[in-house]
């Protein structure tokens, strides 16, 4: 029998009904005593969706600013519906920039795993090329120092990537996990952090981290503007190319570390239409555009002579379990699940990489 004390949480949802070309709000309920939903529509006051167990709604994944599905449905989480999940789920929550600079690049995959160690989120990210005048912008703050200028040669002598970060006090827990500003320092004084396992100095230091909200609000807006424009651009150049996008399942089980250049969360018309090759073809077509639009994909640019066909040998066959017999180290047979959750899409033709690469 239901208590009238049973915790439950409370958000206000937006969803886009293409029908109708509306935005519809809703208030979203979840019960974490037993994983279950229930809706209300704002608008007409009624019930919208009756209690439900759902299972795939988590209660990590609530949060404002992030964008659940709930039955195939793609709810953007756009406020706190009562003060009691406010101060429950809101209070610590935090956005900062975290950047890998371009010694550590190549060390992507352990720092992923770092951060999803750690319980943050990864809710944007962009891999560029800074020119100089992004890079003196962007530490301008150091522009009297002495190490300035070299600073801004390191910044500018091959891509970083910036991403947003999201979690309890992530400005903190980021800053923990990069170790002290000097590499020499951190090897003694933080032997697992970042910048002990992957720095050399105090400028070729692998990561920066914002120091405060203030500093981490300035700096993401930097890198992913709110307003106007899209920020430095991305790394890439649409030759001799193939796409690869790493589908939610994927990024949600922190298989990242083993697989940049930019993530997003696509909407399901364009999802509709990046994979409408496949309408028609394949049986399971609805199911991979509600995978594909289930939440934050992240898509690499794969650059290589011949790329659509070595890379779709490295991804090995769309079904895991013909992966696995057939090429057990290739990526599906890994990570992958179903012939749906299959962990990446990879450009199917030669003349198709340019065009995918581009749609993002």
């Amino acid at each position: 029998m239901e208590t009238s004390t049973e915790e439950r949480f409370a958000f206000l949802a937006e969803w886009y009904d293409p029908s109708a070309a509306l935005l519809r709000r809703y208030q979203l309920l979840f019960y974490p005593k037993d994983g279950s939903v229930e809706m209300f529509d704002v608008k007409n006051q009624r019930t919208f969706l009756r209690r439900t167990k759902y299972d795939e709604l988590h209660q990590e994944d609530l949060f404002v600013g992030n964008r659940v599905n709930v039955f195939s449905r793609q709810l953007d989480l756009i406020g706190y519906g009562d003060q009691y999940t406010g101060n429950k789920l809101g209070s610590k929550k935090e956005r900062t920039l975290a950047m890998i600079k371009p010694d550590a690049v190549n060390k992507m995959g352990d720092i992923l795993q770092m951060i999803n160690d750690a319980n943050l989120i990864l809710t944007k990210a962009k891999m560029t090329k800074l020119t100089w005048k992004q890079a003196a912008d962007f530490y301008t703050e150091h522009q009297t120092k002495s190490f300035f200028n070299n600073l801004v040669q390191f910044m500018t002598s091959g891509p970083v990537v910036a991403m947003e970060l999201m979690g309890d006090e992530a400005v903190s827990v980021w800053r923990r996990i990069l170790g002290p500003t000097d590499s020499g320092v951190a090897r003694k004084e933080a032997p697992p952090s970042l910048r002990a396992q992957f720095g050399t100095d105090g400028t070729r230091n692998a990561g920066h981290g914002s120091d405060s909200l203030a500093s981490a609000a300035r700096e993401l807006e930097f890198f992913f503007p709110s307003t106007a424009g899209h920020g430095p651009a991305n790394t890439a150049n649409c030759t001799d190319c193939a796409c690869c996008v790493i589908k939610p399942h994927a990024i949600s089980e922190g298989k990242l570390s083993s697989l940049l250049y930019s993530q997003f969360n696509m909407d399901r018309a364009n999802a509709e239409e990046f994979l409408e090759v496949y309408k028609g073809v394949v049986t399971e077509y609805p199911n991979m555009v509600a995978e594909l639009c289930s939440g934050p994909c992240m898509v690499l640019e794969i650059r290589a002579t011949d790329a659509p066909k070595t890379f779709r040998e490295f991804c090995g066959p769309a079904d895991p379990e013909i992966a696995r017999h057939l090429r057990p180290d290739s990526l599906r047979a890994l990570y992958g699940k179903t012939k749906v959750q299959n962990a990446v899409h990879c450009t199917d033709l030669p003349e198709d990489g340019i065009l995918e690469v581009h749609t993002y």
